[in-house]
């Protein structure tokens, strides 16, 4: 397991790793599950992702930051991350629950990430906390920033449109190609006669987007 971070209490760690189930097999052990680090881990995750996003992006709104930050903290998210880190080999997990491919399960491995992010705070303090988190997903952020703004953009356009025209939006469709199961559709966005943007993807919303994107960013530039 590599989390980059080294730990002056290595019980916290060893809780952060324990599931529930472990724990209950191991009770004359005074082993403690990670049910509340993961609580703590949760709130210092939104937290520093809240605040990354924030301030790295100035001119966005409440609604589609919140839309960033969900698709960043998310179970498949987080259990990626952690597989990459090799926390899912690390669990401590009762005998049932390993017979049973917990192991594998993205819940389990995503609750132990914010278990481990619990830990490291009560260990190292925030500013520990922030930068492992950060190391973490970071690129992911970016990544899901270009994501969040494509998903976005057909409300962006319609709310541009609408401040100087109460004329429909239309999307056509004007080109496919490919094989049935790997089309590639082409899509044209047009308002009042004339074309605004085009865009191609695999499915028409995906196409459809990409085509309001490039209005949105045609309109800016003039």
């Amino acid at each position: 397991m590599e989390l980059k971070y080294k730990f002056k209490d290595k019980n916290l760690l060893y809780t952060a790793l324990s599931h529930s189930s472990y724990a209950n097999e191991h009770k004359n052990q005074g082993v403690k599950c990670n049910e509340r680090l993961e609580f703590l881990g949760d709130a210092i995750l939104g937290f520093v992702v809240g605040e990354y996003i924030y301030k790295k992006f100035e001119s966005w709104p409440e609604g589609k930051l919140t839309k960033l930050r969900a698709s960043v903290v998310c179970e498949n998210m987080l259990s990626k991350k952690g597989r990459e880190l090799g926390i899912n080999k690390e669990l401590r997990l009762g005998k049932g629950e390993e017979n049973t491919g917990g192991r594998e399960r993205n819940s389990i491995i995503a609750d132990a990430v914010e278990s481990i992010i619990g830990a490291i705070y009560l260990d190292g303090g925030i500013g520990e906390a922030r930068s492992f988190i950060l190391e973490l997903l970071e690129d992911e952020i970016e990544n899901m920033s270009s994501t969040v703004t494509i998903l976005d953009a057909k409300t962006t356009l319609q709310e541009i449109i609408q401040k100087k025209s109460q004329e429909p939006i239309e999307y056509k469709i004007i080109g496919e190609s490919g094989p049935a199961h790997c089309k590639l559709f082409e899509v044209e966005v047009h308002h009042r006669g004339f074309i605004l943007g085009k865009g191609n993807g695999k499915s028409k919303k995906e196409a459809e987007q990409r085509a309001a994107l490039e209005a949105i960013n045609l309109i800016k530039s003039r």
